[in-house]
């Protein structure tokens, strides 16, 4: 006779866990792990934006966030506490926005998800396409890679997400831009967070993990600041709260993600933890102290700060890194 599995009680009530939160010992029901969510997401939330009373604009408008979705686990839960948290309020504004990068069997189902979260929610949904934006789907983009590899040494040995994230970065200031975001907020959650500090450190890039978003407290002119609210909670109790809440998301992995550095970031983050519970908190709270030495050493954070000399977009260098992507996919056409 097969044995019965042992489920355990949630730490603070009398219901079965669904998930064992191993840096804290507890284990949590539906209910009390969304409350737990919820409660640290709202906290870092104040301090990452400061809202007034009344938020309104001079002129009446509201105060707009643009909530960065994707159709999948992270972002949908992003989506849902804000909407939660400061949803209410008359003087804020939420709006639903998605990228559509152009990845055929991925992308549209993804988009459609995100859809129907939105409406769920009574949340406004605009998209943009890598095409409005002048770059070419992300299909094509893979397909032309051996060339521009070939005719440019720089682009040798880029891996497709090193593109998608430039063009992706660019497609929502674009969007926030077009709904006049006060703010935008990201889904990155812990293990986002852990993998892209411990990726930066790897390659001996302080300044780039200084510069990782919240944004709030240096911004810079033209660009909506970003926010990340879910920054401290793990992917794994992310997961667990969507399915609980029956969130619309889609489980489908990109095609043109495997090889890509933040895949052996990620294993890596995860031995980690495994290993040593709440290693990943630790290396975002290094970042943190890290950010704060570098805030008391630099009067200003944005002095390698400077306009693309093509496109007038935000860059650290001459000509910004979508400018030069768009001229390697021109001549490989």
């Amino acid at each position: 006779m097969a044995a019965a599995l042992d489920i355990s009680g949630c730490s603070r009530c009398d219901k079965p866990a669904i998930l064992h939160q191993e840096y804290s010992g507890q284990h949590f029901c539906a209910f009390h792990l969304g409350q737990s969510i919820r409660k640290r997401v709202s906290k870092d939330l104040r301090t990452q934006l400061v809202l007034p009373k009344n938020a309104l604009h001079e002129d009446g408008r509201p105060f707009t966030i643009l909530a960065c979705i994707s159709g999948g686990k992270d972002s949908a839960v992003l989506l849902d506490m804000l909407v939660d948290i400061v949803g209410k309020r008359r003087d804020v504004q939420i709006i639903a926005g998605c990228v559509d990068e152009g990845i055929d069997g991925y992308r549209a189902p993804s988009l459609e998800c995100a859809r129907q979260l939105a409406e769920s929610l009574s949340i406004d949904f605009v998209t943009l396409g890598y095409e409005e934006m002048g770059y070419e789907r992300m299909d094509e983009v893979v397909r032309r890679m051996p060339v521009m590899a070939q005719n440019h040494d720089e682009a040798k040995g880029m891996m497709p997400c090193s593109y998608c994230g430039v063009f992706r970065r660019q497609s929502l200031n674009a969007l926030a831009e077009k709904v006049n975001a006060d703010v935008m907020a990201l889904g990155h959650n812990l293990d986002d967070m852990a993998q892209s500090i411990l990726m930066n450190l790897q390659k001996g890039e302080i300044e780039r993990s200084v510069r990782l978003a919240p944004h709030t407290d240096t911004p810079i002119e033209g660009l909506a600041p970003r926010i990340v609210p879910l920054r401290w909670i793990p992917e794994q109790e992310i997961h667990a709260y969507a399915i609980a809440k029956g969130l619309p998301i889609h489980h489908g992995d990109c095609p043109h993600a495997p090889g890509a550095m933040r895949q052996q970031s990620r294993a890596i983050v995860a031995a980690l933890e495994a290993q040593s519970p709440g290693a990943r908190h630790g290396l975002l709270h290094a970042l943190e102290q890290i950010r704060e030495l570098h805030r008391k050493a630099e009067s200003d954070p944005h002095t390698k700060v400077t306009n693309c000399q093509e496109c007038g977009e935000i860059t650290s260098r001459p000509i910004c890194q979508s400018c030069t992507m768009k001229k390697w996919l021109s001549s490989s056409a």
